[in-house]
């Protein structure tokens, strides 16, 4: 548990929002796991659930925002970012937006546990230092279907992601 300075930023990373507008099982899992860090903390943590709208409507940010008010967490503790339409664009407003803010406190990342990587990397080449928050089981530690999958697509994305943010760096871009 952190002492009682700023309190912390924990940026909740998109995941697919359904037809019918409700979360997917992937993005409440991760607000689900960012709550159950951030509520322990003192002071409590500030949210940041990022996301656009995908395929459906709303935008995963919203719909994560949505599962923090009514689980109880304040308005106030809760700041979404609209704009990232995927983990290199989310990870670049989000450092933006706690930028913006003048947030001091510590950033963590929740998302699945094969994203971490790709996700702590992006934001540690951004010049944010940010730690996990401990992941929820997702499809790689359940067993479903097309769980390489997940795993599989990370191998290019990483390096990809990566010379793109370096690229970032170096344009002064962030």
């Amino acid at each position: 548990m952190q002492g009682g300075g700023a309190p912390a930023a924990v940026v909740i990373l998109g995941a697919a929002v359904r037809p019918d507008g409700s979360p997917s099982p992937a993005l409440r899992a991760r607000v689900q796991a960012a709550r159950a860090w951030g509520e322990r903390q003192m002071p409590p943590a500030r949210y940041v659930p990022t996301g656009a709208i995908g395929r459906h409507p709303p935008a995963e940010c919203v719909a994560m925002a949505a599962i923090l008010a009514a689980a109880g967490v304040p308005h106030e503790r809760i700041l979404q970012e609209p704009r990232g339409t995927d983990t290199l664009s989310s990870v670049l407003a989000c450092v933006a937006l706690l930028r913006g803010i003048g947030h001091a406190g510590e950033v963590r990342v929740a998302t699945h546990r094969y994203h971490l990587p790709r996700s702590l990397l992006l934001f540690r080449l951004a010049g944010c230092p940010a730690r996990a928050v401990p992941p929820p089981a997702g499809p790689t530690e359940t067993g479903q279907p097309r769980q390489w999958q997940w795993r599989l697509r990370e191998i290019p994305a990483l390096p990809y992601d990566a010379a793109l943010m370096l690229w970032a760096r170096l344009r002064r871009r962030i």
